[in-house]
């Protein structure tokens, strides 16, 4: 069951009523119980990136998280704050990030391409596919999906880079690393777009 992880910030009943219509059980992952009979998870997040870190490193799941996706191989995916919190380090505070996939988060606006630009960056966007992956399969060109952010993901490693998107300059909206993604954008919030999306992700497999 795809298990979206509550630790204290993000839409999480927006994910549940996207896998009701979608036919796919899913449920909130609350405790170290509901981590381990997860066989997908989602990483919400909304807000400051500081904030999101603290919530979770005292939720006390992390641990548990960690043990499912580097020994059990279990997909997961982080969501807008949710995927900043992959990175090493972000711009926006000061703790340190999960380092999942390493990379830093830029602001927007200390990028000389972006920082005239409104803030944040809201509304509809593409995705510019760069490698075949099974979270993006069955899209067209001109999918389009929800963004709202002022900070954007900046991979180390460009291997880890799935799609980007514009905005003043191209940025990494959509990351992968093995088994575990991130995509900036508000699959929620995207329509058909998002549900198909969120349909992939439950039917990726990771047996490596």
């Amino acid at each position: 069951m795809i298990k979206i992880i509550d630790y204290g910030i993000g839409n999480i009943q927006a994910f549940l009523n996207v896998y009701k219509r979608l036919g796919i059980n899913s449920g909130i992952a609350h405790s170290i119980d509901d981590i381990k009979s997860a066989t997908h998870l989602i990483l919400p997040g909304v807000g400051a990136f500081d904030q999101a870190m603290t919530l979770f490193n005292n939720s006390g799941l992390r641990e548990s998280i960690e043990k499912r996706i580097f020994e059990d191989r279990v997909p997961i995916i982080g969501i807008c704050v949710g995927m900043q919190m992959l990175a090493t380090s972000s711009e926006e505070g000061s703790l340190p990030g999960l380092g999942w996939i390493p990379g830093t988060v830029r602001a927007f606006s200390s990028n000389i391409s972006s920082r005239s630009l409104p803030m944040p960056h809201m509304g509809w966007n593409s995705l510019i596919k760069k490698v075949n992956t099974p979270l993006l399969k069955d899209f067209k060109e001109e999918s389009s999906f929800y963004f709202l952010h002022s900070f954007y993901y900046e991979c180390d490693d460009a291997g880890d880079v799935l799609a980007t998107a514009e905005y003043g300059h191209n940025f990494h909206c959509v990351i992968g690393r093995n088994n575990i993604y991130g995509i900036q954008c508000h699959p929620e919030k995207s329509h058909s777009s998002g549900y198909q999306l969120l349909k992939n992700f439950a039917e990726i497999q990771y047996n490596a």
